[in-house]
């Protein structure tokens, strides 16, 4: 049966990949590129000011809401996850090295994309009279659209969002750790329900505790996890230093002649590979996808052009630095260098994927500079923590549309459900959850990207309510310094 369903969700999910969400996360990113001036690029600097100007890993309980840096580290725990390591791994066992371009590419876009959610996300949000705040892609949707369209689209985001994130996408996570954790630990695939439980009790403490516990979990976590894990990878590719440069040829190279590596026509290798970036850049970042905007309409800031500056930081580090760092691992030492799979000769693309499922190619990279069982217990550790976080971030925001949808009194029944569905990721087919969460993630960009586009002077708007905002504060600063002096 699993097999049956499989086959027909991957059928699906290639037609959505190769013809509607290619075109729609480069289309509205070069949109909003366009629309912002290049706000990625403007107001980098200021983002990262916003980020790392005051931080600090102890933001406090907030009467409502999150701060500045507990909703970006919310939005990085759901976008530092699997993605980031077996969905890259996944990109370029069947895209080849040349996908990791296409990443890139659909990232930079996607901070014009995600600048776009977080401002939406807090020009729309509502604020309660005890303080707690509502927000997200459902309530612009509604601002976009009024009557029973806007309704209607809302809902069916709602629904979507529940489904991936708070259930589907779960087990995407609870499936990797269970992988991972099994190979490093001599686990048999009969007992990863073992797994699966430890996973479930874990998260189901957090589920328990609210918003406030998952901001006090994300915001320790996350800058602990990414730390361990670039200064693991920084190690390896220090080691196989001499094979970095050949391994961002690759990555030039074949993203635009990847028919040399991983077979077939010119066209049918390019379009591999562009899909495969943007199939598995949208999973990594999330930008277009309508997730993040959830924890950025929390965030208790001045302007909504600050939080949309913080979001793209987001972006940025999820992509071109997590990212990048897992992709510069595995190229450079199983295709650079004569690895085992750059060579077309010694593994085709369906033998490197049978060979090398997409949770343990990381395993095996890491273990060609720390040794096989050093290499294993660290990816295994890594993609926990990663995907631990990003199952507490997802089932934040999906209990948001579930209560949306449902209202507050049934959220004990959307929790025991997720808990269940994190537990049976662990024992079920690796293809089949991956494929799933796909089809899931896929509907939640229908829209929220009309949303987005329908909304797009009210982004630029925000940008100029912003920067003029940020003028008039440095000019009061200038002000009371000139009159202090006197």
């Amino acid at each position: 049966m699993q097999e049956a369903l499989l086959k027909v969700v991957a059928t699906v999910n290639s037609y959505l990949t190769d013809y509607v969400l290619i075109f729609l996360l480069i289309g509205v990113g070069l949109f909003f590129t366009i629309r912002t001036k290049f706000v990625q690029v403007r107001c980098f600097g200021e983002g990262m000011k916003n980020v790392f100007g005051n931080l600090s890993l102890k933001g406090g309980k907030q009467k409502g809401g999150l701060s500045s840096f507990q909703a970006l580290a919310t939005a990085i725990a759901a976008q530092v996850g699997t993605g980031n390591i077996v969905g890259a791994c996944g990109a370029i066992l069947v895209g080849g090295p040349g996908a990791i371009f296409w990443m890139w590419i659909i990232a930079f876009l996607g901070m014009a994309t995600i600048y776009a959610e977080a401002t939406l996300a807090q020009k729309t949000r509502k604020v309660n009279e005890d303080g707690t705040v509502e927000g997200g892609p459902v309530y612009y949707i509604k601002t976009a659209f009024t009557g029973k369209f806007g309704k209607g689209l809302a809902v069916f985001f709602a629904v979507a969002t529940t489904l991936a994130l708070g259930f589907m996408g779960s087990m995407v996570q609870s499936n990797s750790i269970a992988g991972t954790m099994g190979k490093a630990f001599n686990i048999g695939e009969g007992f990863y329900w073992i797994i699966g439980i430890a996973v479930a009790v874990l998260a189901g403490v957090v589920f328990l505790g609210g918003v406030n516990r998952l901001a006090s979990v994300t915001e320790k976590l996350v800058p602990v996890m990414a730390c361990l894990y670039l200064i693991g990878s920084l190690i390896v590719i220090f080691a196989r230093i001499q094979y970095v440069p050949e391994t961002f040829g690759m990555i030039f190279k074949y993203a635009f002649n990847a028919n040399a590596l991983i077979g077939g026509g010119i066209g049918y290798a390019l379009k591999t590979a562009i899909s495969q970036g943007a199939k598995r850049g949208l999973f990594s970042n999330e930008a277009g996808m309508g997730s993040t905007p959830h924890a950025h309409a929390q965030a208790n800031v001045k302007t909504a052009h600050e939080q949309g500056t913080t979001a793209m930081i987001g972006v940025f580090i999820d992509t071109f630095v997590v990212l990048t760092m897992t992709a510069l691992v595995v190229i450079s030492t199983l295709y650079a260098g004569g690895g085992v799979l750059g060579n077309p000769a010694t593994y085709t693309m369906e033998g490197a994927l049978a060979a090398f499922p997409k949770a343990n190619l990381a395993q095996m990279a890491f273990g060609e500079v720390f040794g096989t069982t050093f290499g294993n217990i660290f990816v295994a550790v890594c993609l926990f923590f990663f995907a631990f976080s990003t199952i507490l971030s997802w089932n934040f925001f999906g209990k948001i549309n579930f209560q949306y949808l449902f209202g507050k009194k049934y959220t004990v029944v959307y929790t025991a459900i997720a808990i269940v569905f994190v537990f049976l990721g662990a024992i079920f087919s690796n293809d089949l959850v991956w494929e799933l969460t796909d089809f899931f993630n896929y509907l939640m960009v229908l829209p929220n990207v009309i949303a987005l586009v329908a909304l797009g002077s009210m982004v630029v708007s925000a940008l100029k309510e912003g920067k003029a905002a940020k003028e008039a504060a440095a000019l009061s600063a200038k002000v009371a310094e000139e009159s202090a002096e006197e």
